[in-house]
């Protein structure tokens, strides 16, 4: 495998890095229908964790059984799939070394009490993602949430053992808990706060959602107007998200979210690509069809961000 020089430029930006950790993020963007692009598509299956299992998986019961998630992300061509320990350790032998995956290390659920604060358990180790041959360990933080700097505690000595053991590090960078406001979730200036809080946690790989021209901190907003900064469209956006993640120097995946229309899912993924992105990373909305309809929805996505769709 020859990395291109598209992916090489990628890879430069992380001049901190160990050999074994830009070698696992080359693998990742070397896999699949959109090898060599620098843009990637990742299947995320954590969603019986954080929403239980006939949310998750009754719509495409297929999906109960975690070889179905290996197969789908491998015949589709994805760039890798991300899931907790179990699902992971239930098809790590068969799948081995066919599809790139990130071990989800912490997880919440919903069945927590509102008065417990947003936070999330730790459900595996460094050595788990080592042992089963993970090209990367994915941990959410919340921003915003009265636990916020115990996760970022956690983050930083879990992301050190990690590179030290070449593996790399995403960071899922969600706004949530008492700071934050409902709309203020998604609102663009926390969202690129977001974004630069997972960079300089040391994430090689960040995910976040994608914002609305909604703005919540009013310290933000003065300057957002004050320097005119371009929010009006959803590439707007992305774009600023991608100046918040080192001007680009990291790379950036949207999540989906929930389950919606595929003509939104388009419209999502060209706004990524014209913003500047790196791609998706989708489960609910790939899962939650039916095989032949999330293998036609992938491959529309995988043309989109190849400048063909």
């Amino acid at each position: 495998m020859r990395a291109t020089r598209t992916v090489q430029k990628i890879l430069s930006h992380y001049e901190g890095e160990t050999p074994g950790v830009k070698a696992n993020l080359c693998r990742m963007l070397m896999t699949g229908k959109l090898a060599g692009t620098g843009k990637m598509i990742i299947l995320p299956v954590d969603q019986g964790f954080e929403h239980g299992p006939a949310r998750s998986f009754a719509p495409n019961p297929a999906g109960y059984d975690p070889h179905y998630h290996y197969q789908l992300a491998i015949d589709a061509g994805l760039n890798a799939y991300a899931a907790p320990l179990g699902m992971i350790e239930a098809g790590a032998d068969t799948y081995a070394g066919q599809i790139p995956t990130i071990l989800k290390v912490n997880s919440a659920n919903s069945l927590m009490s509102n008065t417990a604060g947003k936070n999330q358990a730790v459900t595996a180790s460094v050595d788990d993602a080592l042992r089963l041959g993970c090209s990367a360990i994915g941990f959410t933080i919340y921003p915003g949430s009265d636990s916020q700097l115990d996760m970022y505690e956690e983050i930083r000595e879990m992301r050190r053992e990690a590179a030290s053991k070449g593996i790399a590090t995403v960071i899922w960078s969600y706004p949530r808990g008492e700071a934050v406001t409902k709309d203020g979730e998604t609102a663009i200036d926390v969202a690129a706060y977001a974004a630069q809080i997972a960079a300089l946690l040391g994430a090689h790989i960040i995910k976040i959602k994608l914002s609305t021209d909604h703005l919540m901190l009013p310290e933000a907003k003065k300057v957002y107007e004050d320097q005119k900064i371009d929010i009006a469209t959803q590439a707007a956006r992305v774009k600023h998200c991608m100046d918040a993640a080192f001007a680009g120097r990291r790379i950036v995946i949207f999540s989906g979210g929930a389950k919606k229309g595929a003509d939104s899912v388009y419209d999502d993924a060209r706004a990524i690509r014209d913003g500047g992105g790196n791609g998706s990373i989708i489960g609910r909305n790939s899962f939650q069809r039916s095989r032949e309809d999330a293998l036609a929805m992938l491959g529309k996505l995988i043309d989109i961000y190849k400048g063909k769709a």
